[in-house]
């Protein structure tokens, strides 16, 4: 597309940032607030805080299907129906699986969010740190790339983004998890509790903490000045925050970059390719078809952060070929879309809990009890490769139990007026390691609705399938 040199200078910034969720949301932030000019390209559409969150108020009585899955929806939407988020209230959110179709030659489930925002309106929250083990595992444990730099290096940009966002948690002083500036944590329930004390009483080397989580118990001023308010463990945050209380894109950076008056949003701007200028040896733009009206548009900056997620990040470079790089931008070594590692969410256990009948709790907290890794941490000690987390939290069953099915009447009122037994969830979350065969690559036939090659996953051992509850926790 040959534009003549004013249009040209219209459509120039200081930077671009490609894609608005938590990744792209900061890097607006960070650069309008520098004073550079910054346009930021969404494939989706726009998505306002507050306005635009349209079942956030919804009881379950508001909705047809009572905020469940029809089967229609799960039927149509078999891969984003694996998110626990995914429902009758949520799937807005969530693009679905006929709108951006990509080829599994090994199943693999990949959970997009297209609008402002991202998935940033849609993640679980937890916020744990790495501690200086993870960052020294590859080269203590012989496998991968050694890190180019370590926790130390990196603590003082964990704080920066901390205080800003909200994070709740207890100061734990614990070496396998560095502590967050956090805000009041929320509190273990008596069966927690117990269970907390009985593990590190048998297992001194388990630390049982609560969850870290981006939720503002207490909103300090840097919060209040972004508009955000108090949690109120209503544990509807997929459908959108309307107080702001956990960090979404949309209530906190992108307002906060725009407020600057350096950001440009563009919605509804699906990005095709890197612009590669072969003369001064150097990226210089991107190309964007608009996924209204299919024309395309080009854009101009020295700085251009590409923020589209994982995959797509990898499919828009693979896609952006030229001379210079015929096999994708800055893939020399071949190496581009290859080595996807993910969370392995497989063991998972629940179980009932005799005792506490006198005891119940307030609000639904958006966070589980969790025990670092202990395994492989300071040294190899087990067959398998790095470690995991566990998590896990109890309830008492509500009026919804099973058993209260088989009632009606004052039985039925009855039994919803007492709750059930305790219940405890528990789930690991394991660390996969990076192998040269899990990839994605460009599909050489089969295109999308924007004339884009597919994405073919190409990844094994998918424990995504997990993903419908396990990350809630």
């Amino acid at each position: 597309m040959h534009i003549n040199g004013k249009a040209k200078e219209k459509a120039t910034f200081d930077a671009i940032v490609i894609g608005s969720g938590i990744s792209g949301g900061w890097a607006a932030k960070e650069l309008a607030e520098k004073g550079l000019k910054t346009l930021v390209l969404e494939r989706g559409r726009p998505v306002k805080h507050k306005n635009d969150y349209p079942t956030a108020q919804y009881n379950p009585w508001d909705l047809q299907w009572r905020g469940r899955r029809s089967r229609d929806l799960t039927e149509d939407n078999p891969v984003a129906s694996r998110c626990y988020a995914y429902g009758e209230a949520t799937s807005h959110f969530f693009v679905k699986d006929a709108d951006h179709p990509y080829i599994q030659e090994k199943p693999f489930l990949w959970i997009r969010g297209y609008q402002e925002g991202g998935k940033s309106l849609l993640w679980a929250r937890q916020v744990q740190r790495w501690s200086r083990y993870d960052f020294e595992a590859p080269l203590r444990d012989g496998f991968a790339v050694d890190w180019p730099l370590r926790y130390d290096d990196l603590a003082p940009w964990y704080s920066h983004v901390e205080r800003f966002i909200g994070v709740s948690g207890n100061r734990d002083g614990l070496d396998t998890l560095p502590d967050s500036e956090s805000l009041p944590p929320f509190e273990m329930n008596c069966v927690e509790k117990h269970l907390q004390q009985s593990i590190m009483d048998h297992f001194p080397d388990r630390n049982v903490v609560i969850g870290r989580c981006a939720h503002l118990t207490k909103p300090q001023p840097i919060h209040l000045q972004q508009g955000r308010g108090q949690c109120m463990s209503r544990t509807l945050c997929e459908r959108g925050c309307p107080f702001g209380a956990y960090f979404s894109s949309n209530a906190s950076t992108l307002p906060w970059a725009e407020h600057t008056g350096n950001m440009t949003l563009r919605t509804n701007a699906v990005v095709h390719s890197i612009i590669y200028d072969e003369q001064a040896n150097r990226a210089a733009g991107v190309r964007v078809i608009d996924a209204e009206t299919r024309e395309t548009t080009e854009y101009y900056a020295r700085v251009i952060f590409v923020n589209a997620a994982t995959l797509n990040t990898n499919l828009i470079l693979l896609n952006s070929t030229s001379q210079r790089f015929p096999n994708g931008l800055g893939n020399d070594n071949g190496l581009l879309g290859k080595y996807v590692a993910f969370h392995n969410y497989r063991g998972v256990i629940s179980a009932t809990y005799d005792g506490f009948h006198d005891q119940y709790y307030y609000g639904r907290r958006p966070t589980a009890v969790m025990m670092p890794a202990f395994r492989n941490v300071y040294k190899q000690d087990m067959p398998f490769k790095r470690g995991y987390m566990v998590f896990f939290s109890a309830s008492r069953q509500g009026w919804n139990r099973p058993e209260s099915r088989d009632y009606l009447g004052a039985e039925l009122k009855e039994k919803m007026a007492s709750p059930g037994e305790w219940t405890v969830y528990m789930m690991m979350q394991g660390e996969t390691i990076p192998k040269k065969e899990n990839h994605v690559r460009l599909s050489p036939d089969k295109k999308d609705a924007f004339g884009i090659p597919q994405l073919i996953t190409s990844v094994a051992l998918n424990s995504q399938a997990q993903f419908a509850t396990e990350s809630r926790a």
